[in-house]
């Protein structure tokens, strides 16, 4: 039994699914992810190696730590993700100089011009959304704030 949007919760249909700011925002992320699946397939690239290509694009030659720590990943998680996008010719890893139990990750000169390519998918998925700039902003803020509380609580 579905539950309208402007239900408002209740100690009665507190448990109900559609009533649950978690499954609001695990279902929009399914559908956002599947928007980004189609956009990316044209790159060969999967969302989260996407993320790492931002990363990278916004700042080279970083450590994985680094990368790991902007995207909320750990390297057990992040390590996989930078074999593959090496693989693909996408960047380079190598031990830092100075602290060798450092791995830096560095662009390729395909890495740096799949940039160019990747320029049409931020737009793209903007006009999926059917949501004005004003409306995209301030979902990311308060998504942002739910994060950084959240984040608080653990």
């Amino acid at each position: 039994m579905k539950t309208k949007d402007t239900e408002q919760p209740t100690a009665k249909n507190l448990l109900l699914l559609d009533q649950q700011m978690c499954f609001a925002l695990y279902s929009a992320n399914l559908a956002l992810n599947k928007v980004y699946r189609k956009l990316l397939s044209q790159l060969e690239l999967t969302y989260p190696q996407y993320l790492v290509m931002l990363v990278l694009w916004e700042r080279d030659e970083i450590t994985v730590s680094d990368i790991g720590e902007r995207l909320f990943l750990d390297s057990a998680t992040l390590t996989p993700l930078l074999k593959r996008l090496e693989t693909a010719g996408l960047l380079v890893r190598y031990r830092a100089t100075v602290d060798e139990r450092q791995v830096i990750i560095a662009l390729t000169d395909n890495g740096r011009a799949l940039r160019e390519k990747a320029q049409a998918v931020p737009e793209a998925v903007m006009c999926a959304t059917d949501c004005s700039l004003d409306e995209i902003v301030n979902i990311k803020q308060q998504l942002e704030k739910l994060r950084g509380k959240l984040i608080d609580q653990i």
